[in-house]
């Protein structure tokens, strides 16, 4: 291939690819203090995931995955602990519905183990038992967001 060919071929290869992985922001709160380690030991846990992204400049996506752990025990919060993960993730030459699908799934399934390993990490440090997030099934996920998406459109 000549110079222009090859050029032209480069402008249309689609791509995706992460290029950081970090945590952009964690908390870890025990407002019982101390008391909570003398109260019985039956927790109920309520774990709330949510992924968004924000475009930042020449294909470069930010793509978070957040996850908010709440503990409580005899209804009050023993600990709660607050994650976000993120990425910097170029997307190039993809269609629409292939960015949505890199953003929405791809970039939160490539994010997850770090999210779970930060999660357990705190959890252990703060002085409680692990917390080992089950898996997460990004792309059933991802697919039954957009049949509510289009389901509400299709009703207005």
């Amino acid at each position: 291939m000549n110079k222009p060919q090859q050029d032209n071929h480069d402008k249309q290869t689609q791509q995706f690819g992460v290029q950081r992985i970090y945590i952009k922001d964690c908390s870890v709160e025990s407002p019982l203090g101390a008391a909570v380690f003398t109260k019985p030991w039956k927790p109920h846990v309520d774990l709330n995931l949510n992924v968004r992204n924000t475009p930042l400049n020449d294909g470069q996506y930010e793509v978070i995955l957040t996850a908010t752990i709440t503990l409580t025990l005899e209804n009050e919060t023993a600990f709660l602990v607050e994650v976000q993960q993120a990425g910097l993730f170029i997307a190039q030459n993809l269609q629409e519905d292939q960015l949505h699908h890199a953003l929405g799934v791809a970039g939160p399934t490539i994010l997850f183990p770090y999210l779970r390993e930060a999660v357990d990490n705190l959890t252990l440090k703060a002085g409680f038992p692990a917390i080992n997030i089950q898996p997460i099934h990004f792309e059933a996920l991802h697919a039954q967001a957009a049949a509510e998406k289009q389901a509400a459109t299709s009703v207005h």
